[in-house]
């Protein structure tokens, strides 16, 4: 698969919003969300999570897959939420990106993208949090509150509430003597 740019997510949604003619939402996540919102590191694949009515998944899926094969581009449906706890109001925190056609898109929470990183712990997710600190996109105070909502949770999630404890004071050294 090719490297996943702004410019080929952008090409990506408008070709979604000509061939998917029903009404959808789509949450962009993860490398290709932070492409979006300038991110200099290169991601390879582009996270999302549809809000599609139940009767029409089938076809937006074979829609996702088609336009994934012909563009090149490893494009992976991501239920965020199972994978780990949401902090509270983290549907209220979604970044309009626009409308395709009849799908409106946006990048989901920020706080939720961070966490998500620091749960993984790689160095790329790492850096990504700090991106995101350094460029506005969250702020350390809110982040580390929305951690503090959701480590008593971690475990259920196979999240090592440890190491997501590390990881987090791994951001905070960094954050503090970059």
């Amino acid at each position: 698969m090719e490297p996943v740019t702004s410019v080929a997510i952008e090409t990506f949604l408008q070709r979604l919003g000509e061939r998917y003619t029903g009404p959808a939402v789509l949450y962009l996540l993860g490398g290709g969300a932070l492409c979006l919102l300038g991110s200099p590191r290169e991601t390879r694949d582009v996270d999302f999570a549809p809000e599609v009515p139940p009767e029409a998944m089938d076809d937006f899926r074979h829609c996702i897959a088609d336009l994934s094969a012909e563009m090149r581009l490893d494009l992976e449906e991501v239920p965020l939420a199972e994978f780990m706890p949401l902090p509270p109001l983290a549907d209220q925190r979604r970044r309009i990106v626009g409308r395709y056609g009849q799908i409106q898109v946006y990048i989901f929470d920020p706080y939720s993208i961070a966490l998500s990183k620091i749960a993984r712990g790689f160095e790329s997710d790492l850096e990504d949090v700090i991106f995101m600190l350094h460029s506005g996109l969250i702020e350390h105070g809110e982040l580390e509150d929305h951690f503090r909502a959701i480590l008593p949770q971690a475990s259920k999630y196979d999240i090592d509430p440890k190491e997501f404890s590390s990881y987090f004071c791994e951001i905070d050294r960094r954050q503090k003597h970059p």
